[in-house]
């Protein structure tokens, strides 16, 4: 009897639940408002493209001459350098060592070549009766080698120096250190790094790498005007001014940061610059560049 009764319920919740289903699924879904509105050309004609800011040295990743232990750390994320100044200390207490060691053979060659030339000078005084051309041979002999086991030392003194100097390493040019990912106490690694150690580059002014679809680089001539506009925010734009074109059109990449990231077109890169000054724009971010361009029809 319960059963006879349950079961018409049970269809009849079911039919109930399924054609509420298929009228919510039927509903037409309101699309999300965009994070921000698109922004549009100020050029009647115009390629676009999307761009990557840069350094204008480009970004330079710093490495090291020597693996080791990183001793002293001069610098810090956003410090400017100039060309030249020392941004870390690999451990240096063995080429330390090996330098004094080297100091002191110089001064050991030196004595012996004064002592050698003392002699030489001592022999060449004394009446020819007295000594024999033989001695006298002997001592020039014993002074040239002196002479040159001095040189030897200098010159091993230099290298040491030189090695030395190398565990500091410097900035190869003026800029900003735009990223750190070394520190006192962990060990640099030499060698091409998937994260450098430090990645170092000029921001005033920036560069901006377009991608210009090679369907549209003919259109694009040098010297055309172009605007960028920060992607996500429409109202952050600025002038740029043209410096080169990369004249090898390569694959384009995904402006993810993953650079295994490809699809079949192949793009012309466009370099332009601007002067950041107040903006916010940083390295790394992305823009949506308009580049002033003729009409299809007036072009030969």
């Amino acid at each position: 009897m319960i059963q006879k009764i349950l079961l018409p319920f049970l269809a009849l919740a079911g039919l109930t639940v399924g054609i509420y289903v298929a009228m919510s699924g039927s509903k037409t879904v309101t699309p999300a408002a965009p994070v921000s509105e698109a922004p549009h050309s100020p050029y009647p004609e115009f390629v676009a493209g999307a761009a990557i800011v840069e350094a204008s040295t480009e970004n330079i990743s710093i490495g090291t001459n020597f693996p080791g232990i990183v001793s002293q750390l001069y610098v810090a994320v956003g410090s400017q350098v100039k060309a030249g100044d020392p941004l870390f200390l690999i451990d240096d207490r063995a080429a330390a060592a090996e330098l004094a060691l080297r100091q002191a053979a110089v001064k050991v060659a030196e004595a012996q070549l004064k002592d050698a030339a003392d002699n030489l000078e001592f022999y060449e005084k004394i009446d020819k009766d007295s000594v024999t051309a033989e001695d006298v041979t002997k001592r020039r002999n014993t002074r040239l080698i002196a002479e040159a086991q001095l040189e030897l030392a200098r010159a091993q003194l230099k290298v040491a120096s030189t090695e030395m100097e190398r565990l500091t390493v410097r900035a190869p040019v003026g800029g900003q250190v735009l990223q750190l990912k070394v520190h006192p106490g962990e060990f640099a690694p030499t060698g091409v790094l998937a994260t450098p150690l430090i990645l170092l580059g000029a921001t005033e002014p920036v560069h901006v790498r377009v991608d210009v679809d090679e369907n549209d680089a003919w259109r694009i001539k040098s010297g055309a005007a172009a605007t960028g506009f920060l992607r996500g925010n429409k109202n952050l734009k600025t002038a740029m001014r043209f410096v080169r074109f990369e004249p090898y059109v390569v694959p384009k990449k995904s402006l993810t940061g993953d650079s295994t990231e490809r699809v079949d077109t192949r793009v012309l890169q466009v370099i332009y610059s601007f002067d950041r000054g107040s903006l916010p724009i940083y390295v790394g971010q992305q823009m949506d560049v308009f580049i002033d361009a003729p009409d299809r029809e007036n072009l030969p």
